[in-house]
């Protein structure tokens, strides 16, 4: 009897292979730590190369020859190229908008008007009242508040251009945790179209 309880004793004082049974329940959560951080740090190498990318289209872009559509398309081919280097399976988009100036684009204010009631809107006649003015800078007759712009613009017009890339996470890491199984990068540049001709200037008209 005092054997047994000897014996007992010394399996209770044996702490061989503690070490494994503290690690067995660590190991999953220093992986999930570790998993999540390749994915941020992916990610923010991804968004790092996009930019990249995007400031050296965007600087080609604003030379004369950068109106041309076919040197568009063949910039937009190569930032396309050199971004799917980096995910070959993602899908990227491109656009490019046109202010009068860098005030306007980081405003995205396409065609500024006077908001006399402060309601947001370029508001028609009331009444025997005009509607706001605005400046019509693509000169189609009508206030845009958006959507107007989507071109590369003219002689020293500011442009936005942007790209994007969404492509499967490298990382299993939000598959685990029950988020998307994609993520997106975005990046993004304004630039002023090179001084080769005279601005535009648009015609101030009231909203209809």
């Amino acid at each position: 009897m005092m054997r047994m309880v000897c014996s007992a004793l010394t399996i209770a004082r044996d702490k061989r292979g503690a070490t494994v049974v503290e690690f067995a329940i660590v190991a999953p959560v220093l992986g999930l730590l570790l998993l999540g951080a390749f994915d941020v740090a992916h990610t923010l190498y991804m968004r790092a190369a996009l930019q990249g990318v995007v400031q050296k289209a965007a600087r080609d872009l604003t030379l004369e020859s950068g109106l041309d559509a076919t040197t568009q398309a063949t910039l937009d081919t190569k930032v396309r190229t050199q971004v799917r280097a980096l995910a070959n399976n993602g899908t990227v988009s491109i656009t490019r908008k046109w202010y009068r100036s860098y005030e306007h684009a980081a405003a995205s204010t396409f065609e500024p008007f006077t908001d006399t009631n402060n309601n947001g809107t370029c508001d028609p006649p009331q009444g025997s009242t005009p509607g706001e003015p605005y400046e019509d800078s693509n000169g189609n007759s009508q206030w845009d508040s958006t959507g107007g712009n989507l071109s590369q613009g003219g002689a020293k017009d500011a442009v936005l251009y942007t790209a994007s890339i969404s492509y499967p996470r490298f990382f299993p890491i939000y598959n685990l945790a029950g988020g998307s199984r994609t993520t997106t990068v975005t990046a993004s540049t304004i630039l002023r179209n090179q001084p080769y001709g005279d601005q535009g200037v648009p015609t101030v008209r009231n909203c209809a």
